[in-house]
């Protein structure tokens, strides 16, 4: 079977973990319809809708579509029942992300050293078969309701994972572009970020990458702090957020007040031509923040030569930035339901490692005016 990791093996182990992780095997979001979330993904990002839990594969109280792109895979989760956890997780949060699982050699020996170090256990590892083989699964709690699953599939040659079985559409999916996930981004309350990074130091061996501060990301009426922690082999990124005082209502607060505790803000998906990608991600009606035409009469002032022609960047409303080891282009959807809450970015690295410290303010501005606009800044 391929392995449809959201990373991939090719840069090379750079330290040795206790925790060693391959790639996010995929992202699951509880949703109120998930048929018609699936639809909604194929149709304006480009999935393909390729296997289903449900009731049709015996499964009876919840229904699950796999939509995959490249080595981006996202399952969306829908309860047939009013009185199940997905249900009650949708009216809290609305829909939002409850899992993100990491690709692991070995599932059980993965809970028993992030348990023993402090891990709450939500799923002990468990071996699920079926006629292509078996999977290991297990599961710890992370920030919010969200939860890491370790997904062992070595032994494993099906579509998706045993109680799923392949599903086609008829609507025929044509892709944006979209490669791997490059990071997933938490918003945490505040006080709760420097927690949460100790959290992934100590208990899943992460490094601290970068740290940013109210001095980094600010304008004249809100602040956020932030701190990326990433695994040994950098495969894996974690940006957590907390807000900073400020005059009015930062976004973080304003995801916070909406999806009522902690949780995934955004996913940062990589491409290898983001001006392909954005301008038909437009054309199929994404919507994506804007910065004012002035941001670009000074932009390369700022970060030197690059490749891309500046006026189709400008033309799609892309932001450019740059650090030693090369520049990065990145833009931000609007939220993709009607809470603020979860966004998407599309991001194409030339050579870059950092996130875009150079387009936070322009950025964050741009927030503002939409929160403005929903009466919440």
């Amino acid at each position: 079977m391929e392995r449809h990791q959201t990373n991939t093996l090719e840069h090379g182990q750079t330290t040795a973990d206790f925790l060693p992780l391959n790639g996010t095997d995929y992202i699951e979001f509880y949703c109120g319809n998930a048929k018609q979330s699936a639809f909604y993904y194929m149709h304006m990002f480009g999935f393909d809708l390729v296997a289903y839990s449900g009731p049709e594969t015996g499964v009876k109280h919840k229904a699950s579509y796999v939509l995959q792109q490249n080595k981006v895979r996202l399952v969306l989760t829908s309860a047939l029942q009013p009185s199940s956890e997905i249900s009650e997780h949708v009216k809290k949060h609305g829909d939002g992300v409850k899992v993100l699982a990491l690709w692991v050699d070995d599932a059980t020996q993965s809970y028993i050293e992030t348990t023993k170090r402090g891990a709450i256990g939500v799923m002990e590892p468990e071996t699920f078969k079926d006629d292509d083989g078996e999977v290991v699964i297990s599961a710890i709690k992370t920030y919010g309701e969200t939860v890491h699953k370790f997904i062992e599939r070595k032994n494993y040659k099906g579509i998706f994972l045993p109680g799923y079985a392949k599903k086609e559409s008829t609507f025929k999916a044509q892709p944006v572009g979209l490669k791997y996930v490059d990071h997933c981004v938490g918003n945490v309350e505040l006080g709760a970020m420097n927690k949460w990074v100790k959290f992934y130091e100590d208990v899943m061996g992460f490094k601290l990458l970068l740290t940013f501060d109210d001095k980094d990301i600010s304008t004249e009426y809100s602040a956020l702090m932030s701190k990326v922690v990433s695994n040994g082999n950098g495969y894996i990124k974690f940006p957590i957020n907390e807000p900073a005082e400020g005059k009015k209502k930062s976004q973080i607060e304003e995801y916070l007040d909406f999806y009522h505790s902690a949780g995934v803000q955004h996913i940062a998906i990589e491409t290898d031509d983001i001006v392909a990608t954005v301008k038909e991600m437009r054309n199929r009606g994404v919507e994506f923040l804007y910065v004012p035409d002035t941001y670009y009469e000074d932009v390369l002032d700022r970060v030197g030569s690059i490749n891309e022609d500046l006026a189709l960047l400008k033309e799609q409303n892309i932001l450019i930035d740059r650090d030693e080891d090369g520049y990065l282009l990145q833009i931000f959807t609007k939220p993709v339901e009607d809470r603020p809450t979860l966004f998407y970015e599309i991001i194409q690295r030339r050579g870059a490692k950092s996130f875009g410290k150079g387009n936070f303010k322009a950025l964050f501005e741009s927030i503002e005016r939409e929160q403005a606009s929903r009466g919440n800044l």
